[in-house]
């Protein structure tokens, strides 16, 4: 009998990125000829750019950040044939190339990530047999978000007491690499949590009844199964729920500084300059990246089962309706649950933190969440798509779901004003607010940024950077920090990334999302 089929790669091993029928690469001149300029935010990518794309490919970007992506190119056009990195406008091509696919779109803080860049839209028709779920289209850390909670205290109350506050979110909130948490999680509690998000953590009482009405699916996907999630997985999730993490998480103490539209931000309660806020951002930690991990190498062998080639083998996909297709789904999902949970995990350590420096019930504070978000997920949802209602997966790396007012899945304090977008700046920078709009639907099928998207890589800006100088530029704009690893905080200081406000400035003005409020940290925790 014939030798039996090697075992399929690991995803994290060295191997080709691309198809070895890959043609030469071409000159920079050449490259840009398949780009054409459809208004002062976005450029279109013809067919042709990559091979095998059957749909055109855009991105969104003025004109100040249009420059980071054809340096992007240039370089890479530069650096001879073969495999290796592969610029953001490849990979939107790329995945233009995926069967079923309906759009490859990047947004204004896109950049080079695993198999589809971050910050980019994919929607895959559910009607069509031939169309595939890519991990690579939801990122490692599943359901990376952000959430924003109000408090009716002001600036003014919280200097005296800042510095005591940080160092109170820091001693309650488990932050850093492999930190672990406080709220005592048994397997069959991990189990339960999995499957039913924030409903287990308002069983628990972790969370508020209301909390979840102000959450994106209400902070529960229905379709999650347990039961495909690893042992491994939950073998890394157990003892990390309610733990921030390390890298680009953190937990902010922020003030408003701006608003932009007065009557959506007093929808949200908060339309006062100088109110405090409190954003978090994290995401399925260990037990997502596992599930994102394990998927892609059942789907290795679904692709060769099922004949399935891609221009990029980071593009690991398997069709929809195939069992590793629906396995990832269910997953996904519950992978997606445990992120809620984590972030309704700190914020039940926040509102004990607040409570406990003020001397007041977290609910006598107002410490209500306003909105949480994802930015690292994929969806079936209903859109318009060339005059007809569709049923369509949607991948979103990087990217927010921003959806109109009168949309019937945003909640109905919002209805009028149309859903909140949160968008996380860098450290020691702003934070945005936005609304979703109807324009946004018809052009990105309800999505927009999720950040300001990163401008060098870590290793450089380790490189170019001393966390003693990140730390001193914080202190200088009155900022308190509290790290866990402070030899690595200079891969997320402010110049390793885009310009935030460009970012959204790019995004209210191709109509993707509105500005509403503006917001500016005073104290940062990180792990």
């Amino acid at each position: 009998p014939p030798p039996p089929p090697p075992p399929p790669p690991h995803p994290h091993r060295t191997f080709p990125r691309q198809a070895e029928d890959t043609p030469p690469r071409r000159s920079f001149e050449d490259e840009t000829s398949f780009l054409t300029r459809a208004s002062d935010t976005r450029w279109d990518i013809a067919r042709g750019f990559v091979q095998n794309m059957h749909i055109p490919a855009c991105f969104y970007v003025n004109q100040r950040l249009e420059q980071l992506m054809f340096d992007e190119l240039r370089q890479y056009t530069a650096s001879g044939s073969g495999g290796g990195f592969l610029p953001a406008m490849k990979q939107l091509g790329n995945v233009a190339a995926l069967p079923g696919n309906l759009c490859s779109i990047g947004l204004p803080d896109i950049h080079a990530g695993y198999g589809f860049a971050i910050g980019h839209v994919a929607a895959f028709d559910m009607d069509d047999p031939a169309s595939v779920v890519s991990p690579g289209g939801v990122g490692f850390d599943i359901n990376c978000g952000v959430r924003l909670l109000r408090t009716n205290l002001m600036e003014a109350d919280v200097l005296p007491v800042k510095e005591q506050l940080a160092q109170s979110l820091f001693d309650h909130i488990p932050v850093g690499v492999g930190s672990k948490g406080v709220i005592p999680t048994t397997a069959a509690d991990l189990d339960a949590a999995l499957e039913m998000g924030m409903d287990w953590s308002c069983r628990e009482g972790l969370s508020w009844a209301e909390d979840k009405e102000h959450c994106e699916e209400y902070g529960r996907m229905l379709q999650a199964d347990p039961s495909k999630v690893g042992r491994r997985a939950k073998k890394r999730g157990l003892p990390q729920l309610g733990t921030l993490g390390a890298g680009n998480h953190y937990a902010e103490i922020q003030v408003v500084e701006e608003v932009f539209d007065p009557h959506g931000a007093a929808r949200m309660g908060i339309d006062r300059v100088g109110q405090v806020c409190v954003m978090i951002h994290s995401g399925s930690r260990g037990l997502g990246h596992q599930v994102a991990t394990d998927s892609l190498v059942a789907m290795e062998s679904a692709m060769r089962r099922d004949g399935l080639v891609t221009n990029d083998r980071q593009l690991a996909c398997a069709r929809i309706n195939s069992p590793e297709g629906q396995d990832y789904l269910a997953g996904m999902a519950a992978a997606a649950n445990y992120a809620w949970v984590n972030r309704s995990s700190m914020t039940f350590l926040c509102r004990q933190a607040f409570a406990k420096m003020f001397s007041a019930p977290a609910d006598d504070l107002d410490m209500h969440v306003i909105y949480d978000v994802s930015h690292n997920i994929a969806k079936i949802e209903q859109h318009m798509h060339e005059g007809k209602l569709k049923t369509l997966l949607v991948h979103r790396k990087g990217s927010t779901r921003a959806f109109p007012p009168h949309h019937p899945l945003i909640p109905v304090d919002y209805q009028f004003t149309g859903q909140p977008v949160l968008i996380g700046g860098t450290m020691g920078t702003c934070s945005y607010v936005l609304q979703g709009t109807d324009q946004g639907m018809r052009l990105t099928f309800g999505s927009t940024c999720h950040g300001s998207g990163r401008a060098q890589s870590r290793a450089k800006s380790r490189r170019m950077l001393t966390y003693q100088q990140v730390l001193d530029k914080l202190e200088q704009k009155n900022i308190s920090i509290r790290v866990a690893s402070p030899k690595l905080v200079m891969e997320e200081a402010p110049e390793s990334y885009k310009d935030v406000t460009e970012v959204v400035n790019t995004c209210h003005a191709a109509g993707l999302s509105a500005k509403c409020v503006k917001l500016r940290p005073i104290a940062v925790i990180k792990g």
